[in-house]
């Protein structure tokens, strides 16, 4: 069975932004620019990304048979 992952990278500042994006930004862990981190993918991961997509990159990783 294999996984899906996603790999998720701030590639602009939430510096301006409404509150709730930042926190959104903070939630999924994220804290400096160009920061990268995987998470696995889920409905409220996913979620929290369309919020904030213009602030990220996000690619799908998939590992497993």
């Amino acid at each position: 069975m294999s996984e899906k992952y996603l790999k998720i990278t701030l590639l602009k500042s939430p510096i301006g932004r409404p509150e709730s994006h930042k926190r959104t930004v903070q939630a999924l862990g994220l804290k400096k620019l160009y920061q990268t981190l995987v998470k696995e993918d889920s409905p409220t991961v996913r979620g929290m990304i369309h919020k904030v997509d213009y602030l990220l990159k996000v690619e799908e990783i998939v590992e497993g048979v």
